[in-house]
């Protein structure tokens, strides 16, 4: 299971730190939810929780500075934070029965889902930006319920990875559609995709240190955006939506949508402002939704570092 790396330094960026993450954890505990249930893999996150909230300093400032900033308060205490890590516990453990295909565990509302069959239903292809907040496995869900829908994700060769190897570990016949960027035909390949109708899933609350950024307001701070995922939405000309699949406790799960920008109509010489309002729609949507849902955030390092865009090499998508 993956879980936030400890570190001495939470100015150190998230692509520094390498992932903490056991395969055969992961494995042992597929075993033991889909033999023995639920309940019984759940039993197993209290004590994960609880030893990576004391073993891990780094993570622990991180939790704290955010749930301080979050829910308003000048100080926060130990049972906030460990529900802060359990929340994280949980949903990687709900990507074992999600990425069965194991809906039926699971009480799961998709609000705005019309937004979704709207676009996919032109086959024009769509962007679809997430964050590290929730689960976008939970995604899947939607899949379900609307046949034909394609989802691929776009991420950085590292993190491509790591979820493949994750995901082999679930479920070795999984199946998702994953475009590593920084190869020479990354780009060719997204729009490969969206021209075939495909929605092409990006977690857009991360970049690399070398991506440019823009500060943007967030949680009563300034943090650096990274520009890269709006400015490919805009050079492709595509509508884009904003999705989080929040994590509401026990097995209920509420799939939010969004309309972030759409910029099949933009033209060029507009192109830079459009991209400005977007990333600060995002940045206000988030914080909604991170205040609507405190504990479902999962940066487990100094967002709010100085000139630092928040960086990509980490755990992986958000479970």
């Amino acid at each position: 299971m993956s879980t936030p790396h400890p570190g001495a330094d939470t100015a150190t960026t998230w692509q520094q730190r390498p992932e903490r993450s056991n395969m055969l954890l992961l494995r042992i505990m597929t075993w033991i939810s889909l033999r023995l249930g639920r309940s019984a893999g759940r039993g197993v996150l209290y004590g994960i929780a609880a030893f990576f909230l004391l073993t891990n300093g780094g993570a622990r400032r991180a939790s704290r500075d955010y749930l301080r900033r979050v829910l308003n308060l000048p100080q926060v205490g130990w049972r906030q934070m460990f529900r802060h890590f359990l929340s994280f516990a949980s949903c990687t453990h709900d990507r074992i029965y999600l990425v069965n295909d194991h809906f039926h565990r699971f009480d799961i509302r998709i609000h705005q889902e019309h937004l979704v069959a709207e676009l996919t239903a032109t086959r024009q292809g769509v962007f679809l930006m997430g964050a590290h907040l929730g689960s976008f496995e939970v995604l899947r869900a939607v899949g379900r319920r609307q046949p034909g829908l394609r989802v691929a994700m776009v991420m950085y060769e590292e993190n491509a990875r790591k979820i493949n190897a994750a995901l082999s570990a679930i479920n070795p016949a999984a199946q998702q559609d994953i475009v590593a960027l920084g190869h020479a035909d990354s780009m060719l390949k997204v729009h490969e995709l969206l021209e075939s109708g495909c929605v092409v899933g990006m977690l857009a609350d991360r970049g690399l240190n070398r991506d440019s950024t823009r500060p943007l307001p967030f949680l009563g701070d300034t943090a650096e955006f990274p520009f890269g995922p709006f400015r490919m939405a805009a050079l492709m000309r595509r509508p884009v939506l904003f999705m989080v699949g929040l994590y509401a406790g026990g097995n209920r799960y509420d799939i939010h949508f969004e309309t972030l920008a759409d910029f099949s109509a933009i033209p060029a010489g507009g192109r830079e402002a459009a991209v400005q309002a977007a990333m600060a729609r995002y940045a206000e949507l988030l914080e909604q939704h991170c205040r609507a849902a405190p504990y479902n955030w999962f940066n487990f390092f100094d967002f709010w570092q100085a000139g630092q865009a928040p960086s990509a090499a980490n755990h992986g998508p958000a479970p």
